[in-house]
């Protein structure tokens, strides 16, 4: 009776030891227990270079390390057709450095965020809108500070809070945020573009 492997690759898996196996890179089901430990240590990838760097393999490689291994294996791919390995040197975790670029990050984008309100509150004359709404119905100017301009406070505040379905360590439902949504879009374009420029043999220039 044949025995059966089923493989299935992580599109892009992080490492930090230069010899990877193939448990590192995607997960392995078998009946066959033995048949599982020994795919499971099976060495893909000998990384030479060091220094950070993603490589691209292609399960095809991976079945025919199988193969020479033993031939009976039977291999049932249920993932990635092509796969990547980010490898990354181990070091231990600079904390003051990485709160430092959260405490950066975070002021970049309220000055930005507050910029652009202000920008779009300018251009749209706000003020001068509420000013008139304030006119038409009550029938009389409006002071210096407004209802209508405090509750546009608040709801802009709250808006953008209920939008990006996140604030501090809560999160309202278990919905992805707008901004994991994004961040995996720009993971998935990165990881196809890596492969797809590997896959390219041409020479000369690209222009598309």
């Amino acid at each position: 009776m044949g025995k059966t492997l089923y493989l299935k690759l992580d599109q892009i898996s992080e490492v930090h030891e230069k010899d990877v196996y193939l448990k590192d890179i995607g997960t392995l089901y078998s009946d066959d227990e033995s048949v599982l430990n020994r795919c499971r240590t099976l060495k893909v990838k000998k990384i030479q270079a060091d220094q950070n760097r993603r490589y691209i393999g292609s399960v095809l490689d991976i079945i025919g390390l199988i193969a020479q291994m033993d031939p009976g294996i039977q291999v049932e791919n249920v993932g990635e057709t092509d796969y990547i390995i980010d490898y990354k040197k181990s070091r231990q975790p600079a904390r003051v450095w990485a709160w430092c670029k959260t405490v950066f990050v975070a002021v970049i984008c309220f000055c930005g965020a507050a910029f652009a309100i202000m920008t779009f509150n300018n251009d749209a004359s706000v003020t001068d809108v509420f000013q008139e709404l304030y006119r038409l119905t009550l029938g009389q100017e409006s002071g210096k500070v407004m209802v209508l301009e405090v509750t546009y406070s608040v709801g802009l505040a709250v808006g953008v809070i209920l939008f990006f379905n996140h604030f501090c360590k809560w999160k309202l439902n278990t919905d992805p945020t707008p901004l994991e949504v994004e961040m995996r879009l720009y993971e998935d374009n990165i990881s196809k573009t890596l492969i797809q420029n590997d896959g390219r043999k041409e020479s000369g220039v690209d222009v598309t």
